[in-house]
């Protein structure tokens, strides 16, 4: 029996997810309990310790399934992505707000009254979730009584249609390992946040968007078969491609999202780990 992908599967030797009965060995099955993210953001980490390795975010508003707490530290799977890894328990918290608006600015403030000089208490970030129960002139009221301005949110169907265009809004944001957010992110999780500001779900990392998002386009190296939008992918990258001198990418090269002409940073990926363009997706 053929062990499953930990990043997408709840699973270890001595506890799993009980979905993954018949399918995955382990000691132990249990069913998840279902948690929501309080935080603006919150890391997702591979091992439960502070300085263990970043491996993706939850926004705030997301829903995890929660398979086990141990010393303020939870074992949890994304609803969104399934991604899976440990978050601090403290900021979950199993009183479930079913989310109506998604925030679409690169990022808001969360204000404690609808007063744009009152202090901010959260930062959110594009595509975090929030519960409108209320209108105060421009703010809206949110579940738990805070408020933010209502011009950066947006209905679930109330999407925009240019995911590229999307992804040069993250121009300058600095590289993180494993970010999502408009304060830091990595190549998949640039082109994750673009496509779900489109209403386009997309798996979490690059290899599962290459394998999963779009159709393939036959690629020789003539950018005369590209078109805006084509996702261009190398072993362990993603980017964007707009026109022949425009392709966005979030890299460790320039450690921000930056953006060039394909053929100049081809040739420099190439030169620098040996690897030529993969795979082109156009989605």
């Amino acid at each position: 029996m053929k062990d499953p992908d930990t990043r997408v599967n709840a699973w270890r030797p001595d506890l799993a997810d009980i979905r993954l009965r018949g399918s995955a060995r382990a000691d132990r099955f249990v069913t998840g309990k279902r948690r929501q993210n309080t935080a603006g953001s919150l890391s997702l980490r591979k091992a439960p310790r502070p300085e263990a390795r970043q491996v993706s975010e939850l926004l705030h508003g997301e829903i995890v399934q929660v398979f086990e707490i141990r010393d303020g530290w939870a074992w949890v799977q994304s609803e969104d992505d399934l991604y899976v890894g440990y978050v601090a328990a403290d900021r979950l918290s199993g009183e479930i707000h079913p989310p109506t608006h998604q925030v679409r600015a690169l990022r808001s403030f969360v204000y404690p009254e609808p007063d744009l000089k009152s202090p901010a208490l959260d930062l959110l970030s594009m595509n975090a979730w929030v519960t409108v129960t209320g209108q105060d002139g421009r703010f809206s009221r949110l579940a738990g009584g805070n408020w933010m301005w209502s011009g950066h949110l947006a209905t679930p169907g109330d999407v925009e249609l240019d995911h590229a265009a999307v992804a040069m809004r993250f121009m300058g944001t600095p590289y993180l390992w494993g970010g999502r957010t408009s304060i830091g992110l990595d190549c998949s999780g640039l082109t994750q946040m673009a496509l779900a500001r489109c209403g386009r779900p997309a798996p979490r990392d690059s290899d599962m968007q290459q394998a999963t998002l779009g159709v393939p386009v036959a690629f020789d190296g003539d950018e005369a078969v590209l078109k805006r939008g084509d996702l261009v992918f190398w072993p362990g990258h993603v980017g964007i491609w707009l026109s022949p001198d425009l392709f966005v990418h979030a890299n460790g090269s320039d450690m921000t999202v930056s953006a060039g002409p394909l053929r100049d940073i081809a040739r420099r990926i190439e030169k620098e780990t040996g690897d030529p363009i993969a795979a082109i997706r156009r989605v």
